[in-house]
């Protein structure tokens, strides 16, 4: 009966774990100019009255959203230059990921 609550529970930490990553990322001086594009595509889809399945629709309206969203945001912290995405992350707090290396200064 809780399955789907704590898959839920599961999809929003890794989404704000991503989106604290992209934040950092974003906040770094040499951040590529692809990555703030790529942001900034993300907002004006989000706040766009142009969706995929228009929001009027009951349920799926805001479905597209609560699913491209956070697959896009994903995208864009795994294409991340491997330096950048581990200051990213340990900035926002979060564990280096597997095989990456510690700077331990």
């Amino acid at each position: 009966m809780f399955r789907p609550l704590k898959r839920l529970s599961i999809l929003a930490s890794v989404v704000r774990g991503d989106a604290r990553v992209l934040w950092h990322a974003l906040r770094q001086p040499g951040s590529p100019t692809w990555l703030k594009l790529g942001v900034v595509g993300i907002l004006a889809y989000l706040v766009s009255p142009v969706d995929f399945i228009p929001d009027l629709l009951p349920v799926f309206g805001i479905l597209d959203d609560i699913v491209l969203i956070p697959m896009a945001v994903g995208f864009l912290v795994r294409r991340l230059p491997a330096g950048l995405r581990a200051e990213a992350r340990r900035k926002a707090g979060l564990p280096p990921e597997a095989g990456e290396t510690v700077d331990m200064r």
